[in-house]
């Protein structure tokens, strides 16, 4: 496996002489796919040039251990370090998910469970949006259906990364693994007797695709506008200003409300029409693959049970890794990271055994 780097080597010295040349910012859509490439590429290198610089060390403290004991722990040592490289590079070596550095669209539905449901979708919100400010990314809210009690029975957001995004630290790389059943434990709002319940929200995570990703023929949709309903203000209620878009070919559909105007309002339904369409063929792509190339993590169905917050414990458990932690006030204020973490690491994991 380890040959192929050294093709690798000789594009990643190709990139850097490529983008040493001003003529070639002139073109910013070039500039950045190159860039991405090389920003991919330069851990692998890095790593490799030390994986190599570990053997030669080993070398050399062998030869010197046959004169002076005292080397034989270096030697140890080296060999550790030189194992830790090997997996390491193995690891950045097993084919990258292509979607890793995209923005996201984030969409949180009530399920089971009325408005205590709603009032957990709004709890799951407030968490993804707080994690987002924790790491620097940007959100916005894209529409929102509030429930009576000031929870959500839907709501989409927009999350989108800032500045030069470091290889797996993209928006998608993060938080795809959070889509699927959401379940939560406690005593509700409206339960009167200190009851616990247990209800569930479902969370939907789609790659923001842009236009030139999904082509989208006018005859392929149907448009539909008609007054918007819930907490808003005056013209919010009182104009023809919400937007219902019909995808014809594939039978999704996207509606829209949160804006004022229906032009923005359909401009926003676009973009998640977009991402779902392109989540679509990922799907249809990842069901063609062979199962070995298939994340143990991304194939889990969505219809189960991903995750449960459990109130009266204080505690959080992925079902899917066996994570569990009891700190699940801290979660729901944004500390998410460890949580994702153990996906993320799972994932590797898998990946990683699968490539072997």
């Amino acid at each position: 496996m380890f040959e192929a780097v050294e093709e690798l080597i000789g594009e990643h010295a190709a990139l850097e002489k490529r983008l040493a040349d001003p003529a070639v910012h002139a073109d910013q859509r070039e500039a950045k796919r190159l860039n991405k490439r090389y920003a991919e590429l330069t851990p692998i290198i890095d790593t490799y040039r030390d994986w190599k610089q570990a053997g030669d060390d080993i070398g050399t403290a062998q030869e010197l251990a046959q004169d002076d004991p005292d080397f034989a722990d270096e030697v140890k040592e080296l060999e550790l370090r030189r194992a830790e490289l090997t997996d390491r590079l193995r690891l950045l070596l097993v084919p990258r998910d292509p979607s890793d550095d995209k923005d996201v669209i984030l969409e949180v539905k009530a399920g089971e469970g009325g408005e205590e449901s709603a009032l957990f979708a709004g709890d799951l919100l407030r968490m993804y949006l707080r994690y987002a400010e924790r790491i620097g990314w940007k959100t916005e809210i894209l529409d929102a259906n509030e429930s009576d009690l000031g929870g959500y029975k839907d709501v989409q957001v927009a999350v989108k990364a800032k500045g030069t995004i470091e290889p797996g630290q993209g928006v998608w790389a993060r938080l795809k693994y959070e889509g699927g059943v959401h379940r939560v434990q406690r005593v509700p709002a409206t339960e009167s007797q200190g009851r616990i319940h247990t209800s569930a929200a479902g969370v939907l995570v789609t790659p923001e695709a842009e236009e030139v990703e999904v082509e989208i023929g006018p005859n392929d949709l149907r448009i539909d506008v008609y007054r918007s309903s819930g907490p808003g203000g005056q013209s919010v209620n009182t104009t023809d200003s919400a937007v219902r878009i019909t995808h014809l070919p594939t039978g999704i559909v996207v509606s829209c409300q949160n804006e004022k105007s229906q032009l923005q309002n359909k401009e926003q339904a676009l973009r998640i029409l977009r991402s779902r369409l392109l989540a679509a063929a990922q799907e249809e792509a990842e069901r063609e693959a062979s199962d070995a190339r298939r994340s143990q993590v991304r194939t889990v169905d969505r219809s189960e049970r991903i995750r449960t917050y459990n109130f009266p414990e204080n505690r959080i458990s992925d079902h899917r890794v066996g994570f569990k932690a009891y700190n699940l006030d801290q979660v729901l204020d944004g500390e998410l990271a460890p949580v994702i973490q153990a996906c993320v690491d799972a994932d590797a994991a898998a990946k990683l055994a699968a490539a072997q």
